[in-house]
């Protein structure tokens, strides 16, 4: 099992911490985010880089979040899959979480 697969098996479901350093309505270039974006420390993705997540259910921008991985978004162009961490009981279907994570993910 590669590295990128071993990360998403080991961690989805799983509480995990976030650093965020791109919260909601920060500017990146011309890409607006409209979602908390940071990395869980300490994981270490197939860019060997910390690992990327997304944040959903939570609309105030933030510094840090503690909560679970509900999904894995599997990039194809790269060597980087990014995870979904929500609050704990909050469920999202592949829908909302693709049109939550479109603002970046379509590129």
């Amino acid at each position: 099992m590669e590295q990128r697969e071993r990360i998403i098996q080991d961690l989805l479901g799983t509480r995990v911490h976030v650093e965020v350093d791109r919260p909601v309505g920060y500017l990146h270039g011309d890409i607006l985010y409209p979602v908390n974006y940071g990395y869980i420390p300490g994981v270490i993705a197939g860019d060997g880089e910390a690992q990327d997540a997304y944040i959903l259910g939570i609309s105030e921008p933030l510094s840090s979040f503690d909560g679970r991985v509900i999904a894995a978004i599997r990039r194809r162009n790269d060597v980087e899959d990014k995870l979904v961490v929500a609050p704990e009981g909050m469920v999202f279907h592949q829908g909302q979480i693709g049109e939550a994570v479109r603002f970046q993910e379509q590129y």
